[in-house]
Parts: C-alpha cells; sequence; structure tokens
C-alpha cells in the first residue's frame, strides 16, 4: 500500500482542528495539528505533502506559512482556511501561489475534494525537477534553466523570442525533463511577470470537477457548492495560465476550453454572465498529441489552437553534455538541505552518470545524487558510491563480496575493502529495517522514530531494499 499523505493543519480554533483532523484522518492521511503560525512553521519540512492553513492566526499568518513554503521550494500546496467574507483576501493568496482556499463554514465533501486534488498535486510537485541557477552564472544556462548544450541553447532562444508575446504556447517532452520550469521562464521574462502565475495539474483533477477548476461556479452549482467561487481563468486575469498534462482533459471539456482560448470569454457553472479575462496561456504534454488526435482523443482544432509556439524539451540521454552542469547544481541544492559537503564527483563516477540512460530524466539523477550523498561519508562521491544500477553491476556478486569464504575477496582483489564494507553495511540496514517494520505492523513513521532517521529517507531505502510491500500506509 502506498504511504498516505502527510497534512499539516494549521488553526487558532480548536474545535476546527479537531473536526479537520477527524476528518482526514478518517480518509487515511496522517495529521500535524498545530495552533499557531510559529508552530507551523517550525513544523514545516519535506515530509509534509499538504499545507491547510487559516489566513489569520497568532504569532504567524497563513501568508507567512505560504511565503515560507514558497521560499524554500517546499512540494506542499498550501490549502487557505478564510473566514466568510473575506474571499478577496484568499483569492490575493491563491494569486500568490496557494493551491485553493476554503471558506468556513465548509462542507466535509469539499474539504475532501480539495484535499485529494491538493494530495495528487503533491505527489507531481515531488517528481518536478527543482535544479536552478544562482544569479550570477550565466555560463550554466539562461532563464533559471540549466545547460549549455545546442539543444539548450535553440530552447533559450525560443523563450528570447516569444516570452512577451501572448501566443499560445505547447511544451511537450518526457516526464521529468523540467517543463514546468520552461512555462515559469516565459511568464517569468514577459510583461506580464507581475501579475499571477497560476498552474494547474490536470491529471490531479477528478473530470467531474475540471469545469468546475478551470471556469468557476456559482452557489449552488451542485452538491459542495456551498458558495461562489472563481476559477483558474479567473484567478489569472492579467497573467498566465499553465495547463499541465493537457492531454487528460477530458474530451467533453475540449471545446469549452477551445472557446474560452478564442474568445477570452466564458460562463461558471451555474452562471449565466459571460466573463471575460486577458489570460496568455501556456501548456504542457508527455503525450504524442498528434497521435491523441489520430486517435480520437484530443480535438484537432484545440491541438492547433494550442501548438502555436511548440517547444519540445530534450530527455538528459540527449544532453548529455549538461549532466556535468546539472549534477553541479544538484549537489549544491542537497548539499545546503541535507547538511552535507559533497563538492566533487570523481571522473569514473561522471563517467559512469554520463552512460546510463536516464530514463527519469533530471527527476531520476535528482534521486539517484540524492541517495547517494545520504550515505556518503567523504567529500567526493567515487564510482563505489553509486547505485548498482548506475554503475551497471548486479547486486549478487557485490553481497557474494562480503560473505567469508576462505580468503575474502576484497583480499585477492575481486573486490575493494570499500565496495565490501559497503555490502555489510547495505545488509545491515536491511536487516534493522525488516525488523523496525515488523515490529511496528508496518507502520512507516513509527518505524522510523524506532530507526531515528527522518521518514522520507526510510522510504527511500525501504525502495531500494524492495521492501514498499512491507509498508502499512502509514
Amino acid at each position: 500500500m502506498a504511504a498516505a499523505s502527510r497534512i499539516l493543519v494549521a488553526d487558532d480554533e480548536p474545535n476546527l482542528r479537531r473536526v479537520l483532523a477527524a476528518i482526514l484522518t478518517r480518509d487515511g492521511y496522517e495529521v500535524v495539528a498545530v495552533s499557531d503560525g510559529a508552530e507551523a512553521l517550525e513544523r514545516l519540512d519535506d515530509t509534509i505533502d499538504v499545507v491547510i492553513t487559516d489566513l489569520k492566526m497568532p504569532k504567524a499568518s497563513g501568508m507567512e506559512v505560504l511565503e515560507h513554503v514558497s521560499a524554500a521550494q517546499m512540494r506542499a500546496p498550501v490549502i487557505m482556511i478564510t473566514a466568510f467574507g473575506t474571499v478577496d483576501s484568499a483569492v490575493t493568496a491563491v494569486k500568490a501561489g496557494a493551491f485553493d482556499y476554503i471558506e468556513k463554514p465548509f462542507e466535509q465533501e469539499q474539504i475532501r475534494q480539495i484535499v485529494d486534488k491538493a494530495a495528487r498535486q503533491s505527489q507531481k510537485n515531488a517528481e518536478t525537477p527543482r535544479v536552478r541557477l544562482s544569479k550570477d552564472d550565466e555560463a550554466a544556462g539562461r532563464f533559471g534553466l540549466v545547460g549549455d548544450s545546442p539543444e539548450m541553447r535553440s530552447i533559450y532562444d525560443v523563450i528570447q523570442t516569444v516570452a512577451d508575446t501572448p501566443s499560445t504556447a505547447l511544451i511537450s517532452g518526457e516526464s521529468g525533463t523540467g517543463k514546468e520550469l520552461v512555462a515559469k521562464a516565459l511568464h517569468s521574462h514577459s510583461s506580464r511577470r507581475d501579475h499571477p502565475f497560476i498552474k494547474i495539474n490536470c491529471a490531479a483533477i477528478p473530470k467531474d470537477l475540471m469545469e468546475s477548476e478551470l471556469f468557476g461556479h456559482e452557489k449552488g452549482a451542485f452538491t459542495g457548492a456551498v458558495s461562489s467561487k472563481p476559477g483558474r481563468f479567473e484567478l489569472a486575469d492579467g497573467g498566465t495560465l499553465f495547463l499541465d498534462e493537457i492531454g487528460e482533459i477530458p474530451v467533453e471539456m475540449q471545446v469549452k476550453l477551445l472557446r474560452a482560448i478564442q474568445e477570452s470569454e466564458f460562463e461558471r457553472v451555474g452562471g449565466i454572465k459571460t466573463l471575460r479575462v486577458d489570460v496568455r496561456l501556456i501548456t504542457a504534454t508527455n503525450r504524442d498529441l498528434e497521435r491523441e488526435v489520430g486517435a480520437g482523443n484530443f480535438r484537432e482544432d484545440l491541438y492547433y489552437r494550442l501548438n502555436v509556439v511548440p517547444l519540445r524539451i530534450p530527455p538528459l540521454r540527449e544532453r548529455l553534455s549538461d549532466l556535468p552542469l546539472l549534477a553541479s547544481h544538484i549537489l549544491a541544492k542537497f548539499n545546503a538541505r541535507l547538511g552535507r559537503r559533497v563538492v566533487e564527483i570523481a571522473p569514473d563516477a561522471m563517467r559512469a552518470l554520463c552512460e546510463h540512460a536516464w530514463p527519469g530524466n533530471i527527476r531520476e539523477l535528482e534521486n539517484v545524487l540524492e541517495r547517494t550523498m545520504l550515505f556518503s561519508t567523504t567529500e567526493i562521491i567515487e564510482l563505489a558510491d553509486l547505485p548498482t544500477e548506475i554503475r551497471g553491476e548486479s547486486e549478487e556478486p557485490l553481497a557474494a563480496a562480503a560473505e567469508p569464504a576462505g580468503e575474502p575477496r576484497g583480499v585477492s582483489g575481486a573486490h575493494s575493502l570499500k565496495e565490501i564494507v559497503r555490502a555489510e553495511t547495505s545488509r545491515v540496514e536491511r536487516e534493522l529495517i525488516v525488523k523496525a517494520l515488523d515490529e511496528t505492523g508496518g507502520n512507516v513513521t513509527q518505524a522510523a522514530r524506532r530507526l531515528k532517521i527522518s521518514r522520507k529517507s526510510l522510504q527511500m531505502k525501504m525502495k531500494e531494499f524492495g521492501l514498499r510491500d512491507r509498508e502499512a500506509g502509514l
């Protein structure tokens, strides 16, 4: 079973905290409840998947919590709770980066729907590469992107040309290549940069809620619509709307989206008033939309409307000359996050990284380097420090090297002492993790506490050792 999402609930009203905790716990989430903004800031870390915070709290406001999450580039979507009559403040929060808002009093079903969407978005955020350049490192790339390969320079040229135009752009590429970063670059280098950048992951929205998400709804339009609510098109007025995974839009919604793009107008669900907006639309997909058009899954007229500016982001295997730059920036990021001092990758280790196919692209590179840095004891990543799948080896010979059978194989030269120590360390780690999981009935959170490591680190080790089937989901 997959691990339950961990939700931070921050509100100074004890009854509301209890109600939210009860609803979410009943739905299988793990809840961390705090009574003020300062405590929320203390509890925020990479184990939190979703944040639900009141707009007005003692010691620190919900906006301060949102600003902290944004500044730290955390993956947790922030849901704002607002009192009746202060919706304008909540809409301002959404334009500042909040995922959504809930108006008091609220319906349980409304909470469930919004949290479910936020948890899906959190998973998507966890899979999105976050590599960034320092402001003074122009040699490594432009527009906040990393890379100096011919492929990346072509992308920079397109961004330079079309960023400050109203034309729609379709960003295509495999999962993990950094499509959202390109969308943000298009927005931040346009004249709309001071206006909202609103994003929505179409794959995370249930089909029956898609229209409401895009265009908003009026009070009473459907069960759970306890008040009127603007959609993402309204929130993005004057700025940019980024629709990720556009290929997931249901066919029946595509004609309504096409009209909104062509006419810059729409009606809320259950409404009769036509609303006009000024929105620059950017979309992204990891699907072949031309093939989807041929299969009847995507409207041809919508495809051509979206594909005015096509931008293909190459997979990492097609721009391996950028890998040293990417690795350098990833090391810097994880040094700060993990408290490590890894400053270099040995030449043979870098060769192994460059020879790997990277089916998961930059996302996989980040995963590999973070995993390696977690267990690194020196300032240099050596070839033996890398996971076996990167070195092109299987686990069995390495495990056998640690078994005493006459003269140790490491001594005879078949394996180095460092490899033998790593194999034995892995064996001991696996045994301790299995024991902790057995003693806690598969509860990952309790097992992590026993082992005195973070929940995230334990989940990574479980994945490495093939132990995810022992997970009880808490």
